[in-house]
């Protein structure tokens, strides 16, 4: 196949990159790096089947990078909660604007095999399910999650009027290696290690016994690869581990002292995805146990060494807005 991966620069768009060129494909990469970054597929510079195109999806015409029957992957976007609700404009620009623009450069193009759009689990903000099934009610808790699930909208409305053969697939908080290291205090995995680099105590929010649905990353580009393989459209599918478990069983794996901060308002206490929907239908499961996941982490952990390292005191000064605007 021919592909066009959006974000190909990215944590989880690299490694697409990776398992679709060690499959023998073409491979256009579409980024502004804003967040991805060129270092992740410095490995692959020489690879003849990969060309690389600096631009911002929700800026530029589009159309001349496809072609008929190309199997195009949306993963570009802006992720963070923080800078989402500091910024919702800038969220609008890139993750529904982007996701529109490039929806209607594909509808002039025509023809395009398939399209397979990175959607967010945060669209079920705190669901009332578990495992979450992907008929939960959509209540979507703060900028990024709302304009994720707003570009998943635009996505199956250009598939059933535009006749776009599309599938969105609803992601449960990856981690592994090239995972951002840069930016607005978020996700777990970048934060501790960035603290063990630096034998600081791992930050663990409320108690700690709050439970995550951990999905290795290339685990997370075999469920894009099977996606654009198979013959469905217009659906959805969770994209999961098959379990969930606590942060301080994350920290236990990690090794390292630990405090606790204030537990932040408009953050479930579980997430945890009903997967049996993608298991059936795109014969896809998840290969990677959280446990062999860390152990790869931490052999590359020297990735991790010039991000920024946490502590209570600047976490409370970056969630500021995060807590008054959830009280």
């Amino acid at each position: 196949m021919r592909a066009v991966v959006t974000g190909g620069a990215g944590f989880i768009g690299s490694h697409l990159v990776d398992l679709l060129l060690d499959k023998g494909h073409e491979v256009l990469v579409i980024d502004n790096f804003s967040t991805g970054r060129r270092d992740n597929l410095e490995h692959q510079r020489s690879n003849k089947n990969l060309r690389i195109i600096e631009a911002d999806i929700s800026q530029t015409n589009l159309t001349p990078y496809f072609k008929k029957d190309d199997r195009v992957f949306h993963l570009a976007a802006l992720a963070d909660i923080v800078p989402s609700i500091e910024q919702p404009e800038k969220y609008y620009r890139a993750n529904v604007k982007g996701t529109f623009n490039l929806l209607e450069c594909l509808k002039k193009v025509g023809g395009i095999k398939k399209l397979v759009y990175a959607a967010s689990s945060s669209c079920y903000g705190i669901p009332d399910s578990f495992p979450t099934p992907e008929s939960e009610i959509i209540s979507p808790e703060y900028p990024y999650a709302l304009t994720k699930r707003m570009g998943e909208e635009l996505v199956l409305q250009w598939e059933k009027l535009y006749k776009i053969p599309s599938i969105s697939l609803r992601l449960f908080n990856v981690y592994g290696t090239r995972s951002r290291t840069s930016g607005t205090y978020g996700a777990v995995f970048g934060v501790f290690l960035a603290q063990k680099l630096k034998n600081q105590p791992f930050t663990i929010v409320g108690d700690g016994k709050q439970t995550r649905d951990f999905t290795y990353v290339t685990d997370i580009a075999n469920a894009f690869y099977e996606a654009a393989r198979s013959d469905k459209s217009g659906e959805i599918y969770n994209v999961g581990s098959g379990k969930t478990v606590s942060i301080n069983y994350l920290t236990e794996l990690l090794g390292g002292r630990s405090t606790y901060i204030p537990k932040r308002p408009g953050e479930p206490e579980c997430t945890f995805a009903n997967i049996s929907k993608i298991t059936n239908e795109l014969n896809w499961a998840p290969q990677v146990s959280v446990e062999q996941g860390v152990i790869e982490i931490l052999k590359n952990i020297e990735y991790w060494k010039m991000a920024p390292v946490w502590t209570p005191e600047s976490i409370e000064k970056e969630t500021a807005k995060w807590f008054r605007a959830f009280s």
